[in-house]
């Protein structure tokens, strides 16, 4: 669960830590008070989208740090590991900090991660439901993600992906085989010219580097050989040579050994240089009896390495990139000469692929219808208590035809909703009222929520789970007001609800309230948040929901009621 937000320089946000519990979280306040700022600064560490304008003014970075906590197994344990971020699985640690030049920086656990990773992370620790998700739920994508997370159908959603994959690739490389035949053989006697050319320049690893360093000496034979003949001189043959001077050294030494005990060491390290220099003379006397000019052998190497040169021009910058160009050519020209047995090999292999996908489609798709059934009457159930119990609902499925199908199956599917007696069933979008469709999302998310939360609990409490609510209550009030409070706190049961909240009705069921408040301080807007304690402060805080400034003692006592109501 979230177990604490701590937000620096975001928008009219100075500075603001709040430690949240379990249950249900409200969230309160006057209009323009930054409600949904906190809901928004949260989804900036959860990895969203966002622009250096949310930076306080004066300020050069926006930092916002979320705190997970989970008893038992964490959620985000398999994330950790595929991800290799080290830390405690009983605890975690977003991180994120945005600067004005719209630089971004985003850390797990105080180690850096991309965002596309942190947002698969963020779909396994909440579900936020904002303002802007009405819209959202219209998509018919959105739409079967939401049955197939009432369904836990998960598992086969892959097994379908992975396989609408395979089929995909066979069709792409039978369509390719089956490209015209003129192209393909046009194809083939260029890539049987390479093959020839490239077998018979018979190109060595590393051919190149040798070559050039023959090439080297034999054009600068003259050089060389006077070079080695010096070295040979000073070291060997003429008057004062470094042999004969080191020679005499060591006699002196030996003489001076009998006087000078002490000297002794030293007489075999002049021996060994003595030693050292007589191989040295030994390999240049041998080395310049092998110097022979050779401009036939000359001439060979020039001309190979021209070769070499034409090879690199045509086929690559280097021996090994030629010699592994060297190797598609003969694997593609192997396969164009024998197309005809692969295209038949593969048209085999994707009618195999497409009966695989189509069977583990069409299980996936009568699993969704199953669930289809189980969540409509579920969400007309809620509806009824949500002052809706005239609504009808249904879910219309469409099945691609035989051979097609998508990463996500054969299925097509539409939420269409009647709210009134006498209406006929439409799509979602089509209906008009606000208020019907924030009803709508409650029931749905508290059904498909509460599906999610039982699986992943496997009977017993999970809050670890965290569902958000941005003004969900949007568009309605009085009785319906209540019974949304009354599924908020229902869902909180089994999971920590963050819920921002205009009406007294919801707030009264709060494990923990909290009033947001903006005010100036040193001629600057700051938003603060403050933890409402006691029956008292929380009465107060209905009161004032309720009735706005002119806070009576009846409308206290209300509230009070309101209060002791929600809570037995």
């Amino acid at each position: 669960m979230l177990r604490e937000i701590h937000i620096q320089n975001y928008a009219v946000i100075d500075t603001l830590a709040v430690e949240f519990g379990p249950g249900l979280n409200l969230l309160s306040g006057e209009t323009g008070s930054g409600k949904s700022i906190l809901v928004d600064a949260l989804g900036l560490a959860l990895g969203g989208r966002t622009s250096a304008e949310v930076i306080r003014t004066g300020e050069d970075r926006a930092m916002v740090t979320a705190v997970f906590s989970a008893e038992g197994k964490a959620l985000w344990a398999g994330w950790l590991e595929e991800f290799g971020v080290a830390g405690d699985e009983g605890e975690l640690i977003l991180r994120r900090e945005l600067q004005t030049g719209g630089r971004s920086r985003m850390l797990v656990n105080d180690q850096p991660v991309t965002l596309a990773a942190v947002r698969q992370l963020s779909r396994r620790l909440v579900e936020m439901h904002g303002q802007n998700e009405h819209v959202s739920l219209f998509a018919r994508d959105a739409q079967l993600g939401l049955l197939d997370q009432f369904a836990g159908v998960s598992a086969d959603l892959e097994s379908v992906r992975a396989l609408h994959g395979q089929r995909l690739k066979l069709e792409q490389e039978l369509e390719g085989l089956s490209h015209n035949e003129q192209e393909r053989l046009r194809t083939i006697d260029l890539l049987g010219f390479q093959a020839r050319e490239l077998k018979q320049a018979d190109l060595q690893p590393g051919e190149d580097a040798q070559l050039e360093e023959e090439r080297t000496v034999l054009s600068n034979l003259e050089k060389i050989r006077a070079a080695a003949t010096s070295a040979f001189d000073e070291l060997y043959e003429s008057e004062g040579a470094a042999i004969s001077r080191v020679a005499a050294a060591a006699r002196y030494l030996d003489e001076l050994r009998r006087y000078d005990p002490a000297v002794a060491p030293e007489v075999e390290p002049l021996a060994a240089a003595r030693a050292t220099l007589e191989d040295v003379a030994a390999f240049l006397r041998t080395y310049v009896g092998k110097l022979e000019a050779n401009p036939v052998r000359l001439e060979e190497i020039e001309d190979r390495l021209a070769l070499i040169d034409r090879m690199k021009r045509k086929y690559g910058n280097s021996l090994e990139a030629i010699l592994e160009y060297a190797a598609e050519v003969r694997q593609n020209l192997a396969s164009l000469e024998h197309a005809d047995e692969r295209r038949e090999a593969v048209r085999k292999e994707l009618a195999k692929a497409a009966a695989d996908y189509r069977k583990a489609a069409e299980s996936l798709s009568a699993k969704r219808r199953d669930a289809a059934r189980r969540l409509v009457k579920l969400v007309r159930e809620e509806l009824a208590q949500l002052g809706m119990e005239k609504t009808r609902m249904e879910i219309g499925f469409e099945s691609a035809a035989d051979g097609q199908g998508s990463a996500t199956g054969i299925d097509e599917i539409e939420f269409r909703i009647s709210p009134n007696v006498g209406e006929e069933l439409r799509a979602m979008e089509k209906i008009a009222s606000g208020g019907e469709i924030s009803r709508l999302m409650l029931a749905l998310k508290t059904v498909v929520g509460q599906a999610r939360v039982g699986r992943n609990a496997r009977g017993t409490r999970n809050s670890d789970a965290t569902f958000i609510f941005d003004e969900i209550d949007a568009g309605i009030g009085g009785r319906v007001a209540e019974c949304v409070g009354q599924r908020l706190k229902r869902l909180a049961r089994d999971a920590q609800v963050l819920c921002v909240t205009h009406l007294a009705q919801i707030a009264c069921f709060a494990d923990s309230h909290f009033y947001v408040e903006k005010s100036a301080r040193a001629n600057r807007t700051v938003t603060t948040v403050k933890p409402l304690a006691g029956d008292k402060e929380r009465a107060e805080e209905l009161a004032r929901m309720l009735s706005g400034s002119q806070i009576t003692d009846a409308i206290l006592k209300h509230a009070a009621t309101m209060l002791r109501q929600a809570g037995s």
